[in-house]
């Protein structure tokens, strides 16, 4: 643990002045179907070409037994240990706005003092908006664009996003704590979170990672090329459709999965419910594993 009095973070130079950057949280640990809220954060890293700002302190805020760090051993050397710590990077967008990174291992203990310190670091840093990222499995078809719900503990900023609303009793990550830390220090605080098609969430899924820098930008008024994650999901699509073609039963799940988001969605020719053989949730789940054991057994 940090001595009492010692800060729990350290800088890399100097806090700088920032205009009102943006926060945009991902950190590893919690639910992250595809890895692709990951993969959104990786692609900010590298856009806004961040550089390190704030480390946390390992030993306050990390289990290193059950987060070993890494040894870096070289002809019988032990030339370094790498501690894996979370962190806050600071870079610009592609018209100069700056923006904050927080990521890194999401803190194994003391989650009110690590958010509480984020919160005090943000309003010192002059941040306006803070927006966290995850993505879930879903009953969706990678035929559909990304959907997305939205969290956020003002009321009034979730009725403002038109995106999906859940009403549901979940065991939280620390992204959930931060919003309530940065919301009672007056930031504004979002949670965005991908649905991937739950056939696909073993596996990269760019259109989400792409899905959720779009519209962390469209809500912060950032701008971030998002081109290369969409020429991934391009490939990744044709890849998907000629497998799913190749199987009846693959494709006959998918367009299950169709009908079921068109009658909801409204959209993409829409069926009326009675006109679908709309699955059940079981049946769906039942399909989906067998999809994932043909994945592991055939490749």
């Amino acid at each position: 643990m940090t001595p009492p009095g010692a800060s729990p973070y350290t800088v890399q130079g100097e806090l700088p002045i920032l205009d009102s950057p943006t926060l945009i949280i991902m950190m590893t640990g919690w639910i992250d179907a595809s890895g692709a809220a990951a993969g959104a954060m990786q692609h900010l890293i590298n856009a806004t070409a961040s550089r390190d700002l704030i480390h946390f302190d390992g030993d306050t805020f990390v289990d290193y037994r059950a987060r070993r760090p890494l040894m870096e051993l070289r002809e019988g050397v032990n030339t370094r240990i790498v501690w894996s710590v979370p962190e806050m990077r600071v870079g610009t967008d592609d018209d100069g706005r700056d923006v904050l990174l927080l990521t890194g291992p999401e803190p194994d203990m003391a989650w009110r003092h690590f958010a509480n310190t984020v919160a005090t670091l943000a309003t010192q840093l002059g941040v306006k908006t803070a927006i966290g990222m995850g993505a879930y499995p879903f009953g969706a078809p990678h035929t559909r664009p990304v959907g997305l719900s939205a969290t956020s503990p003002d009321a009034a900023i979730a009725e403002r996003l038109s995106l999906t609303r859940s009403t549901v009793d979940v065991p939280a990550g620390v992204e959930a704590i931060l919003e309530h830390s940065l919301n009672d220090a007056g930031i504004t605080a979002i949670g965005l979170w991908a649905q991937i098609p739950h056939y696909v969430s073993t596996m990269a899924y760019p259109a989400a990672s792409a899905a959720l820098v779009e519209a962390a930008c469209l809500e912060a008024g950032l701008t971030i090329d998002t081109s290369a994650l969409r020429k991934e999901s391009g490939v990744q699509r044709e890849r998907l459709d000629q497998l799913v073609s190749g199987n009846p039963e693959h494709a006959e799940m998918l367009g299950k999965l169709e009908a079921a988001y068109d009658a909801e969605h409204g959209s993409f020719g829409a069926m009326k419910p009675d006109d679908a053989a709309i699955p059940t949730v079981d049946e769906i789940a039942a399909e989906v594993e067998q999809f994932l054991r043909d994945q592991q057994t055939g490749g």
